[in-house]
């Protein structure tokens, strides 16, 4: 990987987002969004990253990501997601959903919509209306994240350790399919759906676990696999490609998984700052019955392709290492640090 680079911003960052580039675009990434959490004044930004590595006119790095616009958000940003070019999609802690605009013209946020009561209590010893986190309550247990599987279905995870499966297609609250761990109920905190096998699905939870799911078959996950020392708060596959895959965690690490089938027997191993130390992955489920051109290398359990190499992204451990997000080279994460860390050359 090529050098990645550090932004102190005097706030923590919940949510770290690229702006998606143009159906049929060459460019690569260059502008993302971040939300804060936790500050006397949360913010929904905009920034802007330079050609990094070269030297501007004063003899400084143009790679400092600048700041395009910021809009003060109320409560903290538990979500935040491009729904186009322009347009930011953000979750609060207040129970509010809202639409931001940008203005490039002049480089502004605006709010475009809002429901500022999409999620709220009721009942005995509730205010009416009185806020609540944007959660749901279609789930008895609190809903940790959400993604679409295929256009009628969406999953989520809970915090008893289930991931959930819901057809809008069927009538009623209950969910098509649950899937859980066994034993402890752990709850799970993210989940990332394999951009070209639906059925592939990732979520990591509490205990740093990583999970790697078949939706299509059983009720439990196809493997775990030893990871972080903390809660993983969120797991991402490379949108093109989807050997690699990105996690990062409450213990202040930032890893990359490589599950790609062309290094030979690629050792187990976790690269940091040139050291190694044994990393463990088990599968617990067959997939014979499956032809070998059709799995997914996080579904194979040939004894060459379970073993997975992980690097160690940030050059030190820091604080809560909060959201992450990847495209094409780019790569940007936040932590509870105050900082926002972005590379554009993960694969050097």
């Amino acid at each position: 990987m090529g050098e990645i680079y550090a932004k102190f911003v005097s706030q923590k960052i919940s949510k770290t987002r690229w702006r998606p580039v143009p159906l049929g675009s060459l460019q690569t990434a260059e502008t993302f969004a971040t939300g804060s959490w936790d500050n006397e004044e949360n913010y929904v930004s905009l920034w802007s990253i330079g050609d990094f590595g070269n030297l501007d006119s004063d003899g400084g790095f143009e790679g400092d990501h600048q700041l395009l616009c910021d809009i003060r958000h109320h409560g903290d940003v538990m979500d935040l997601q491009f729904f186009d070019q322009e347009r930011i999609v953000a979750a609060s802690s207040t129970g509010c959903v809202t639409i931001f605009l940008h203005h490039p013209n002049n480089q502004t946020l605006s709010v475009n919509q809002q429901w500022t009561t999409a999620h709220y209590h009721t009942g005995p010893g509730s205010p009416s209306y009185s806020s609540a986190p944007c959660t749901d309550n279609a789930d008895s247990s609190t809903l940790h994240a959400v993604t679409f599987l295929r256009t009628p279905e969406i999953l989520t995870v809970n915090s008893i350790g289930q991931l959930k499966i819901w057809d809008f297609r069927q009538q009623g609250n209950e969910p098509s399919q649950i899937l859980s761990l066994t034993g402890d109920r752990v709850p799970l905190h993210c989940v990332d759906r394999h951009p070209s096998q639906q059925h592939v699905v990732a979520t990591g939870g509490q205990d740093g676990m990583l999970s790697i799911w078949d939706v299509r078959q059983g009720t439990m996950p196809v493997s775990l696999l030893k990871a972080h020392e903390a809660e993983m708060w969120e797991v991402h596959f490379h949108p093109s490609n989807p050997d690699h895959l990105f996690t990062c965690s409450e213990d202040g690490s930032l890893w990359h998984w490589d599950a790609s089938t062309d290094v030979p027997e690629k050792s187990s191993l976790f690269h940091q700052g040139g050291r190694t130390s044994t990393f463990l992955s088990h599968s617990i489920s067959n997939q014979a019955n499956v032809q070998q051109s059709l799995i997914s290398s996080w579904l194979s359990t040939d004894t060459t392709k379970d073993r997975i190499e992980i690097t160690s992204l940030l050059p030190s451990r820091t604080l809560s290492v909060n959201s992450l997000d990847v495209l094409g080279p780019c790569l940007v994460c936040g932590t509870d640090a105050e900082a926002i860390y972005v590379t554009r050359q993960l694969f050097v």
